[in-house]
């Protein structure tokens, strides 16, 4: 494919373009991600970090763990990015901020041990209690 994503926040000063496919999708149910975004859960699609590239303004940077920085709009407060600086071959980005995220639903559902009793999981997809870097799908709901 050699057209690029697009994407970017909800008042659109931050703009950003992906040149390449994306290498995971995920739908994170972790406390820091719910808190981040406000929402739950967060799906995320992981990118090389070299396709990425904020186009229209810089974002805000906020280190909201240790080794892990996000990005936001510091005028509307879009939850933009994640980035582990221990892994800086990839950036995760909000999925929803594209400008056409349906093609990328998720395609597994991580941190349930973090999950809000009130929201339905998918039943389509594998399901980790944690990350599921090196781990086996649990595949039960919670």
């Amino acid at each position: 494919m050699n057209e690029k994503l697009r994407g970017g926040c909800l008042c659109g000063a931050v703009r950003y373009t992906i040149a390449g496919q994306p290498v995971a999708r995920s739908s994170c149910h972790c406390r820091s991600c719910r808190l981040g975004a406000g929402a739950s859960p967060v799906a995320w699609i992981v990118v090389k970090a070299g396709d990425f590239a904020f186009s229209h303004a810089e974002p805000k940077r906020y280190a909201s763990s240790p080794g892990v920085e996000r990005t936001f709009c510091g005028t509307c407060g879009t939850s933009l990015t994640y980035r582990r600086l221990d892994e800086p071959a990839t950036l995760d980005i909000t999925t929803c901020t594209l400008d056409a995220p349906d093609a990328f639903a998720p395609t597994k559902e991580i941190w349930l041990e973090d999950h809000v009793s009130w929201v339905q999981v998918s039943p389509d997809v594998p399901h980790f209690s944690r990350t599921s870097l090196g781990a086996q799908p649990e595949r039960k709901s919670p």
